[in-house]
């Protein structure tokens, strides 16, 4: 029989980094994300309370956002909808990294992803770019860009496939119906951090205000929930109607008919996401000390004794910073005796002085008891408190962003994330959030010196500024971070992203459609049927260049004549096979057709007119055909050799287009040719790709495609000689930089542009 209350059932250790985001979608699989770039997969081992890890996917920046879209007909698995630091949102099976490949990829927003949700036909995101938006599964692309928050989008809901919900820095809820601005909700008063569905009807928010808000569908607020003490990171909802919240004061807490039933108290500093397995009721935690832990109120799932035991010391040996509590007069505290005197609510945190040392515990209303928490330390400099807007702080560094103008005052405590107060600073003063990292690293540099967390040890462990436990550590200079060198690109971009079993039944079916409707004619013989399952398996294997030079070969004649007869839309599965094959083997760039052994891959695209300007998939996958001929050397003699053809086709088709998976393939082919001109030190031949280059560096706004064109930029001025002389007098390339710099306020977009500005 299940108990009121919950306790710890496992410990999921393995990031190495915050977990800052958590999904329970089966009592036997938890997802997590976390700042180390990594989604992690969490199985369970049988009836037992240990799970098995692996990564499901791995990146180079943060992963902040996940969701979750259950098992269907096309993905029996489900998939994990992961966003963060990178700007692209992916969909992947959970399967690790058996599979290299998203399934598929949502191109759009220009700032990190921090908040996602998905329900029936549509996923929902949110950025700090601003902006909401709306993707449909049937192609995953953008339905709807939900814009007018002055904040970042921090957390997103979709209530049904029509009504969405936004939350924001900007301290508003908006309600979205049909991408079209319904009602804005002003009732918190700092920044809205998550919402959650309700089982019987409405919705509940929670932000930096330390409250919940229970609201009704059509946004009447019908309460107000207190007792977190500081920022409410998240939020969720269990079957029985009960919410779950965590926060900065390191809990998770635990809500029934608007009471606070159990305070869940962690080892950390920062509790950031919380979820509920509907089918358990079990609760996962993912926290600032890199650790996921699940709780359960079934006895057959709690830890043992001795890991129950472990928790509760860790957590009573925690340090508290001082101000995370409020000004303290030891004199005047308490001693233990007081704990005899039971608390007035769960979660009500009471100071006693035991000797010299003031600890800290929270009262449980389920035990009717209290536990110690940590014991509570001075501040950084308690002594030297500066004060701002009437709060005192450890630290107040004047900031000058204007010559002339007075400067801006940034507050911080130790006990802080530097990228949280970072963001605040930024969100209070209604700055871009491209000046994040500089404004963190600001932080991380003046501060250094101060540990905050566990009880200090004598030497300290390896910078880590993103909140780790300790917030940010000793043990490295930041006055000169190290960045990411991306000049010059020697090697050469694939699109190789692809469901290879959507398809294969894609294809079938619409061969079956011609079937059924009488178009024999330009219908697939079951031998060509199986020369294509043949390539589509190769495909699966990743087989080796002779084994897919052999199937390449013989699928040849059926792509094209799919290609030449299907139409532009049910063309799209043979276009798809032509640029993954294109990616595996030279065959295509030799291919010759029999009826015309002097046409190429070029010609047979043209004269069927996929490069028709009105079918930009057509456009986008021919373009990706090209891209991906660069694997091999025979292939690059054809790219280079057929260079301005190529060039001229896909640019002419490409022009004015608001496709952004046709840009991104358009400055991925551009960069090929930037390092294939470079390998071959042709200096007129680099040139030529300047006009098409700098226009891209001057107007484009989408992040990646941008990002790729900079590098090929750069690629090229590496060069140098005549070929920089060029881009600095003839095409202006500081000017360029200086545009595309201000306009996209993304770190990479910076650096690069640091990277070529210091090559000119």
């Amino acid at each position: 029989m299940a108990s009121k209350i919950f306790k710890l059932s496992a410990t999921l250790k393995g990031h190495e980094d915050d977990v800052r985001a958590v999904l329970f979608p089966s009592q036997d699989l938890i997802i997590s994300s976390s700042r180390d770039c990594s989604v992690r997969l969490w199985s369970r081992d049988g009836p037992n309370n240990t799970f098995t890890q692996s990564v499901n996917s791995a990146g180079s920046g943060f992963i902040n956002s996940l969701a979750w879209i259950p098992p269907n007909l096309e993905h029996p698995k489900g998939l994990v909808i992961s966003g963060g630091h990178e700007t692209i949102i992916e969909a992947r099976e959970p399967l690790g990294l058996l599979k290299q490949e998203a399934d598929y990829l949502m191109l759009g927003h220009s700032h990190n992803v921090c908040a996602l949700d998905a329900y029936g036909g549509i996923v929902v995101s949110g950025s700090w770019d601003c902006k909401a938006r709306v993707w449909s599964r049937r192609n995953w692309e953008t339905i709807h860009i939900l814009e007018g928050h002055k904040g970042s989008v921090w957390a997103v809901l979709a209530l049904d496939d029509h009504l969405i919900l936004t939350g924001s820095a900007d301290k508003s809820i908006r309600m979205w119906r049909d991408g079209k601005l319904w009602k804005v909700l002003d009732k918190h008063t700092d920044c809205v951090r998550g919402l959650c569905r309700l089982p019987y009807g409405g919705f509940a928010s929670c932000g930096n205000d330390a409250t919940i808000r229970i609201w009704s569908n059509d946004g009447f607020q019908l309460q107000e929930l207190h007792g977190h003490t500081s920022f409410i990171y998240s939020i969720a909802a269990l079957s029985n109607g009960e919410i779950v919240s965590s926060g900065e004061d390191r809990t998770v807490r635990v809500w029934k008919d608007g009471k606070c039933i159990q305070t869940m108290t962690h080892p950390a500093i920062s509790v950031w996401a919380v979820a509920v397995c509907q089918e358990s009721g079990d609760i996962v935690s993912g926290a600032s000390d890199r650790i996921a832990r699940v709780f359960s109120r079934d006895p057959k799932r709690w830890a043992d004794e001795a890991t129950l035991r472990e928790f509760d010391e860790a957590v009573a040996s925690s340090s508290i910073p001082k101000n995370q509590v409020g000004d303290i007069n030891k004199e005047k505290l308490p001693g233990p005796e007081g704990l005899e005197i039971p608390g007035s609510k769960d979660g009500q945190v009471k100071m006693i002085r035991n000797g010299d040392i003031v600890e800290a515990h929270v009262w449980s209303a389920l035990t009717s008891s209290w536990t110690s928490v940590g014991t509570v330390v001075d501040a950084v400099g308690s002594s030297r408190k500066k004060e701002f807007e009437g709060k005192e702080y450890d630290y107040v560094f004047d900031v000058d962003i204007q010559e002339g103008a007075p400067p801006l005052q940034l507050p911080y405590n130790a006990n802080q994330n530097p990228f949280e107060a970072a963001t605040k600073f930024l969100e209070r003063n209604k700055l871009s959030m491209g000046y994040l990292d500089t404004v963190a690293n600001f932080i991380i540099k003046n501060t250094q010196g101060t540990t905050i967390g566990q009880q200090q040890s004598p030497t300290a462990p390896a910078i880590d500024p993103y909140g780790v436990e300790n917030r940010y550590r000793l043990g490295e200079d930041l006055s000169a971070p190290k960045k990411q060198k991306f000049l010059p690109q020697k090697s050469y971009l694939q699109i190789t992203q692809a469901n290879l079993s959507l398809i294969r039944k894609k294809f079938f079916e619409l061969n079956d459609e011609f079937l059924n409707q009488g178009n024999k004619d330009i219908c697939l013989n079951p031998d060509e049927l199986e020369i294509v399952a043949n390539l589509i398996q190769d495909l699966e294997a990743k087989k080796g260049l002779a084994a897919m030079s052999k199937s390449t070969l013989a699928a040849m004649p059926t792509l094209t004549r799919v290609i030449n007869n299907w139409g532009p839309n049910e063309r799209l599965p043979a276009l798809d096979l032509l640029r993954l094959a294109a990616a595996a083997s030279p065959i295509p760039t030799t291919y010759q057709p029999t009826q015309d052994p002097s046409a190429t891959i070029i010609d047979i695209l043209e004269q069927a007119r996929v490069f028709d300007k009105s079918q930009p998939n057509n456009v986008m996958l021919g373009t990706r055909v090209f891209v991906n001929i660069f694997e091999t050397s025979k292939a690059r003699e054809f790219a280079e050799k057929h260079y301005h053809k190529i060039s001229q086709l896909v640019h002419t088709a490409a022009d004015g287009t608001t496709n952004k998976n046709l840009r991104v393939a358009v400055a991925t082919l551009a960069l090929n040719y930037a390092v294939l001109f470079t390998s071959k030190n042709d200096v007129e031949l680099a040139r030529s790709l300047f006009p098409y280059l700098i226009n891209t560096l001057k107007s484009e706004n989408d992040s990646e495609t941008l990002f790729r064109a900079m590098v090929a930029a750069g690629t090229l001025v590496y060069m140098g000689g005549d070929v920089k002389t060029t881009a600095v007098r003839t095409h202006l390339i500081r000017r360029a930089i200086d545009l595309a710099v201000g306009r996209v306020k993304e770190a990479r977009i910076a650096d690069i542009g640091a990277e070529i500005s210091a090559l000119l």
